[in-house]
């Protein structure tokens, strides 16, 4: 496996469920929330606060308990936020590269960039960049975004952002991430429905009933592969990390 400085591959005790002979999953982590950059505060996760999901964040699930890891993580953010065409040339690079590995084995590219944020990737522009796809077509793509720059990646996320235009990117999915804990936050389910998402519901305890009002459910934890998901459906999650002792209602109890 090549050695990538912002995408992490195999490294996701879930996703690794789903990599094998057709999908191969890569994921960029950062800090989540907010990050201090030169003394100003960005904030990489604007639904955070109001869906009351800071305390049981993910970020604290699995390696992410790592000091090192966390780290790490807050290492990328402040680069994302310091110097924004440079990281974007390093993720790129990285994208080629992880492309490049999985074509040769005739895997899908799959990849999630908000493994622990809540960007708006579609709209970061990449300035400059183009590359040709096919050695045997001397063609290059135009592109607003990366995700437009590679069609040939199957891009998808979790949002907390009901509202995001992303329904002319066919190869970016997106599934909305439910939470009960403020009631305006929690009616914003039936606009991610609406807007072509699934919506992701963080249960304490294994869920296994056919529907969760009204709403076909799926389960999310047998693999990460949200793109592979039935439409109109209710993916159901089992709380991970500090989100077990969640009491704010971001973690529905049945």
């Amino acid at each position: 496996m090549s050695n990538y400085k912002l995408l992490g591959v195999g490294t996701n005790a879930k996703t690794i469920k789903g990599d094998g002979s057709e999908y191969l999953t890569a994921i960029l982590y950062m800090t989540p929330w907010k990050v201090m950059v030169d003394g100003k505060a960005f904030n990489s996760c604007p639904m955070a606060e109001q869906a009351s999901c800071i305390d049981a964040c993910l970020y604290t699930a699995g390696r992410g308990q790592m000091n090192n890891v966390q780290t790490a993580r807050q290492r990328k953010a402040q680069w994302f936020y310091r110097d924004r065409e440079s990281f974007m040339d390093q993720l790129i690079s990285d994208v080629i590269k992880f492309v490049n590995y999985c074509q040769k084995r005739n895997i899908q590219p799959c990849i999630r960039l908000n493994g622990t944020t809540d960007i708006r990737w579609e709209n970061i522009e990449v300035k400059g960049w183009s590359y040709s796809h096919n050695e045997d077509i001397d063609t290059d793509i135009e592109a607003k975004n990366i995700i437009e720059l590679f069609p040939e990646v199957q891009w998808y996320d979790y949002t907390k952002i009901s509202n995001r235009k992303t329904k002319h990117l066919k190869n970016y999915h997106l599934t909305w991430s439910y939470s009960g804990a403020n009631i305006d936050y929690a009616s914003k389910l039936q606009d991610a429905l609406d807007n072509g998402m699934n919506a992701a519901v963080v249960f304490r305890k294994e869920y296994k009933l056919p529907e969760w009002r009204g709403i076909n459910v799926t389960d999310g934890d047998k693999d990460d592969l949200r793109f592979l998901d039935p439409c109109n459906s209710i993916v159901a999650l089992y709380a991970k990390g500090k989100a077990k002792r969640d009491t704010t209602g971001f973690v529905v109890d049945i």
